[in-house]
This record gives structure tokens, C-alpha cells and sequence, in this order.
């Protein structure tokens, strides 16, 4: 198994930045790519952005692109979301997960609140 632990959500307001930590334990594959997932009230999960082993990245959409930024390292075991230019329509729970082939692991998530 797998768990994962998010930190570092909370409120801030608009035109702020905040940075989402994820770290990973116990019976991590090999190779793995990583993600950030959230969730609004009322809205299905989406993908935030996912980076690879290699780190290759992508991003959901032009919403977060260029102002958000998804980076890991390999050897903590760890992915971090870096937000910045937050807009209200931002908030959501954050969700981590951890993907192998044919499998995801998911966070508990941690939620972030951006005020107008």
C-alpha cells in the first residue's frame, strides 16, 4: 500500500500564491508519475497537472497553465504544486495522487480557499 499526505492549503486571497507538498510511503513502485487532482462542491474531480518519472509534464488547461507549477523529487518521494495568481474559481480540494500502470493512489486532499 501506498499513502500519501498533502500539506500546505489554506485561505488567501485572490492574486495570492500558496505551495501544495505531497509525500509519499510505503510500497512505492519503481517508477511512478505523480498528480494533482481537485475537487469544487458540486464538480467533479479534474485534473490539475501530472508530471512523470522523467519529469515530463502537463497541465489541464490554460486556466492553470503558466500560473501553476508541478515539480518532484524522486528521491523524497514527494510532488509539489506551486499556485500562483490564485482566482476564486480555484478553490477546491487538492488531491494527490500516485500512478502506476493500472493504478492510482489518492491523498485525503487539502483544501484551499481563494477570497475576492
Amino acid at each position: 500500500q501506498v499513502q500519501l499526505v498533502e500539506s500546505g492549503g489554506g485561505l488567501v486571497q485572490a492574486g495570492g500564491s500558496l505551495s501544495l507538498s505531497c509525500a509519499a510511503s510505503g510500497a512505492i513502485p519503481s517508477i511512478y508519475a505523480m498528480g494533482w487532482y481537485r475537487q469544487a462542491p458540486g464538480k467533479e474531480r479534474e485534473l490539475v497537472a501530472r508530471i512523470t518519472y522523467g519529469f515530463s509534464t502537463n497541465y489541464a488547461d490554460s486556466s492553470v497553465k503558466g500560473r501553476f507549477t508541478i515539480s518532484r523529487d524522486n528521491a523524497k518521494s514527494t510532488v509539489r504544486l506551486q499556485m500562483t495568481r490564485l482566482k476564486p474559481e480555484d478553490t477546491a480540494v487538492y488531491i494527490c495522487s500516485l500512478q502506476e500502470p493500472g493504478y492510482y493512489y489518492w491523498g485525503q486532499g487539502t483544501q484551499v480557499t481563494v477570497s475576492s
